[in-house]
C-alpha cells in the first residue's frame, strides 16, 4: 500500500468515526456555534467578532442537510480530514512518505484536533487553509521554473487569504515567512519581485471584500480581535497564567509530541545545527507558541490560541521521532493519543461516560439550551401583546435564536438584547438591541439572575417574576429569571463608565 493511500485511508477512517459521533451525540450546540449558525442565515463578507468563512461553511452544509446540530458542525469534520491529508503531503515533500504518514497520524489523533473536528468554530478552516499555504510555500521554495514559482505564489496568496478569512491568527504564517526569509538566504532568493507581487496581489484580492466590510462597519472584527488580546482588567505579568497555558499545551498537542518539540529545540540550540526542512517548520511552529505564552504571562490566553502552530509542529515532531529512531516513543505517542481520541468520541456519543469519570463540567455549556429556550417561549406564549423578548446575555440570545427558531417565527415577536452599557458590546447587542420603539410590553429574561434589578429599573412597571431552572447534569443547573416589563425607558447611564448610574463602581461586566 502506498504512503499516500495509507494517509487517505487514515483520514477517511477518522472522518467516519467522527461522523458517527457527530450524528449520534445528544450534545447541543454551544452558544458560539449557535451564533455562527445565525450569521450563516445572512451571508456577508464579515461579522462582528470573526471573519466570514465559518458562516459560509455552515450555510453550505445546512443548505444540504438542514439546520440540525450535526449539519451545523459538519464542515469542521471535513476541514480536519483535508488538513490531515495536507500534513502528509507537506511531510512527504520535506522528508519522505513514511515521515508524512507518521505526521498525519500524530496530527489526526492530536487531542485538540478531536475537539476541533466536532465543533463549529474557526480553528478547523484556519488549519486547513494554513496547511494549503504551507504546502504551497515549501513547494515554491523547491521549484526551479520561474513560471511554476509564480503560479505557486498566486496559489499561496489565495490560500493565505482564505486562512485570514477563517481567523486572523493566520498572521502567524506571515510572521513565519518573515523569520524564514531573514534567516535563510535560500528563502530570500525564492521571493523574486514577480513572485512576491503575485502572492501579494492574490492575497489582497481575496481579502479585499472583508477589508471593505470592516471599513464600513467601524472595523468591528479587528476591534473585537484586539479586545480579546487586551491587557485591561487582568493581573499583569502572571507567571502562573503562563505556566497553566504551557501545561494546557501538553493536553492539547499531546504530551509526547510536545515533549519531542521541546527536546528537539534544545538539541538544535546546543548543537547549533538545524536542517533546512526542520528550520522551515520551526518558523511556523514556534511563533504562535512563544507569542501566546508571552500573552499568557502578560495577561491571559486560551489554550487554542496557539493552534496556528499545531499543523507544522506535528510534522516536525514526526520528523524528529523518525530521525532519532525513537520507535517506542512513537508507538507510545500514537497509543496515548489514539486512546484519548477513542475516549473523546465515546464521551461525545454517550455523555454519561464523561459524567461518570468526573468530566461533566466540561460539557455543561453544550446541554440544556433547548429546554431553556422552551421555558422562555412557553412564558412568552402566555403573555398577550408582547412587543419583544429581551435577554441580557449573548449566550442566551444565540441559544434561544437557534433552539427557538421555529417558535419565534410563529410568535412573530422579535428576540433582542438588553444593554447594560450605553453602547453595544457584542454582535447580539449591535444587531438586535432593545429600544423604546419595541419596548411597550417586553418579556425580560435574566441569565442566572444577573442584573435583574437594573433591568427592572429600565421600565415604568415590572411584574410577574418567575424563576426557572434546567438541570444540566447531577451537579449543575442553569437558572433564568423572567418578568414582564412595561414602558421601556432606559435609566440614565454614567457618562464615564457607561453603566446605569445606580450601579456602584467596580461591579462586574456582563457574563
Amino acid at each position: 500500500m502506498s504512503d499516500l493511500r495509507a494517509a487517505v485511508l487514515l483520514a477517511a477512517a477518522l472522518t467516519v468515526a467522527r461522523l458517527v459521533a457527530l450524528f449520534s451525540t445528544p450534545l447541543e450546540l454551544y452558544p458560539d456555534e449557535a451564533q455562527y449558525w445565525l450569521w450563516s442565515r445572512t451571508l456577508d463578507f464579515g461579522y462582528y467578532s470573526k471573519p466570514p468563512v465559518i458562516a459560509w461553511a455552515i450555510w453550505a452544509t445546512t443548505a444540504v442537510g438542514g439546520d440540525a446540530e450535526a449539519w451545523v458542525r459538519l464542515s469542521a469534520c471535513l476541514f480536519q480530514a483535508g488538513a490531515t491529508v495536507l500534513v502528509f503531503l507537506i511531510g512527504r515533500r520535506l522528508y519522505d512518505g513514511a515521515t508524512g504518514l507518521v505526521a498525519a497520524a500524530l496530527y489526526g489523533l492530536m487531542p485538540g484536533i478531536q475537539l476541533s473536528a466536532l465543533v463549529a468554530a474557526t480553528d478547523a478552516p484556519l488549519l486547513f487553509f494554513l496547511g494549503l499555504s504551507i504546502l504551497a510555500y515549501v513547494t515554491l521554495l523547491q521549484a526551479t521554473d520561474a513560471r511554476r514559482r509564480l503560479l505557486l505564489a498566486v496559489g499561496l496568496g489565495a490560500a493565505l487569504g482564505l486562512a485570514f478569512l477563517s481567523k486572523y491568527a493566520a498572521v502567524y504564517f506571515v510572521i513565519g515567512v518573515a523569520v524564514h526569509a531573514v534567516a535563510s538566504p535560500g528563502a530570500r532568493r525564492a521571493w523574486s519581485l514577480p513572485v512576491a507581487a503575485g502572492a501579494t496581489i492574490a492575497l489582497a484580492a481575496v481579502l479585499a471584500p472583508n477589508l471593505a466590510w470592516n471599513a464600513t462597519h467601524d472595523f468591528a472584527t479587528f476591534q473585537h480581535t484586539a479586545a480579546n488580546a487586551a491587557w485591561s482588567g487582568v493581573q499583569l505579568f502572571n507567571l502562573g497564567e503562563a505556566g497553566l497555558f504551557l501545561l494546557s499545551q501538553f493536553g492539547v498537542f499531546g504530551p509526547i509530541p510536545l515533549g519531542v518539540l521541546i527536546v528537539g529545540v534544545g538539541l538544535a540550540i546546543a548543537r547549533k545545527r538545524l536542517s533546512p526542512a526542520d528550520f522551515t517548520l520551526l518558523c511556523f511552529t514556534l511563533p504562535p507558541l512563544v507569542i501566546v505564552t508571552g500573552q499568557a504571562f502578560i495577561s491571559r490566553a486560551n489554550a487554542n490560541w496557539s493552534g496556528a502552530g499545531y499543523l507544522a509542529g506535528s510534522i516536525l515532531a514526526a520528523a524528529w521521532l523518525m530521525r532519532w529512531r525513537a520507535r517506542r516513543w512513537l508507538i507510545a505517542a500514537l497509543a496515548i493519543q489514539g486512546a484519548v481520541a477513542a475516549f473523546f468520541l465515546a464521551a461525545v456519543t454517550s455523555p454519561a461516560l464523561a459524567d461518570k469519570v468526573g468530566l461533566a463540567n466540561g460539557l455543561k455549556r453544550a446541554r440544556g439550551w433547548s429546554q431553556t429556550a422552551d421555558m422562555i417561549l412557553n412564558r412568552a406564549t402566555l403573555e398577550p401583546g408582547l412587543t419583544a423578548i429581551a435577554v441580557n446575555n449573548r449566550f442566551l440570545f444565540y441559544a434561544t435564536a437557534y433552539y427557538g427558531r421555529d417558535r419565534l417565527r410563529q410568535l412573530g415577536v422579535p428576540l433582542v438584547s438588553w444593554l447594560l452599557m450605553e453602547g453595544p458590546r457584542n454582535q447580539a447587542e449591535t444587531a438586535a438591541p432593545l429600544t423604546a420603539e419595541i419596548g411597550g410590553r417586553v418579556l425580560m429574561v435574566s441569565y442566572e439572575g444577573w442584573r435583574r434589578a437594573e433591568m427592572e429599573a429600565d421600565f415604568e412597571a415590572a411584574s410577574g417574576l418567575e424563576i426557572g431552572s434546567v438541570w444540566l447534569d447531577r451537579r449543575h443547573k442553569r437558572k433564568i429569571e423572567m418578568f414582564t416589563g412595561q414602558g421601556f425607558r432606559p435609566s440614565p447611564r454614567d457618562p464615564v463608565s457607561g453603566l446605569p448610574a445606580s450601579v456602584p463602581p467596580g461591579r462586574p461586566t456582563p457574563p
